[in-house]
């Protein structure tokens, strides 16, 4: 959902459905389980299930009619412009991030959010050669080491890049138009 969808568009609006990793009774492997934390919702141990790497689906067959109804029951969560938009909340205040944070507040198009070791993800993803304003703070984060989110985020003619620093301060800079 962006701008261009809706112009009502907000936070709350754009929350999704709470989600959980799927699991299996190690005793009883008939009933797929939604496991939040230490059990499932339905009230499984953790150390009784063997977890699987996908997400709980509740339209399954299988699924557990007890962690169903939980899943269906619990609490939406935050879409990615507003996780986005908490992470830059602590950032170095600059006119870049101030955009950007309003372009979140109202439905920017968050077309990649990747994270990975840092040369990789900028080798691949940071079009580094596009960058046409906030590069001059790049330089340490670029040849860093470590593990680096990066987010391009799409807001009418304007495209955000957001360098996401594992410990470290996030960064945004603009890219010219692709």
């Amino acid at each position: 959902m962006s701008t261009a969808d809706h112009h009502d568009w907000s936070f709350t609006a754009a929350r999704v459905p709470a989600s959980f990793t799927a699991c299996r009774g190690t005793d009883a492997p008939a009933a797929e389980h939604a496991l939040a934390g230490s059990a499932t919702l339905c009230g499984i141990p953790r150390d009784q299930v063997t977890v699987y790497r996908h997400l709980f689906s509740a339209r399954k067959a299988e699924a557990c009619p007890e962690c169903r109804t939980r899943a269906a029951d619990a609490p939406a969560e935050p879409g990615v412009q507003e996780l986005l938009h908490g992470r830059l909340e602590h950032a170095a205040p600059t006119g870049l991030r101030d955009e950007l944070l309003a372009a979140l507040r109202q439905g920017a198009d968050v077309r990649l959010w990747i994270n990975g070791p840092t040369q990789q993800v900028v080798r691949s993803y940071a079009e580094l050669h596009r960058i046409v304003e906030g590069g001059e703070l790049l330089t340490p984060v670029v040849r860093g080491g470590g593990r680096l989110g990066l987010a391009r985020v799409v807001h009418g003619a304007q495209e955000f890049v957001v360098f996401l620093p594992e410990g470290g301060v996030p960064l945004v800079a603009r890219a010219a138009p692709a």
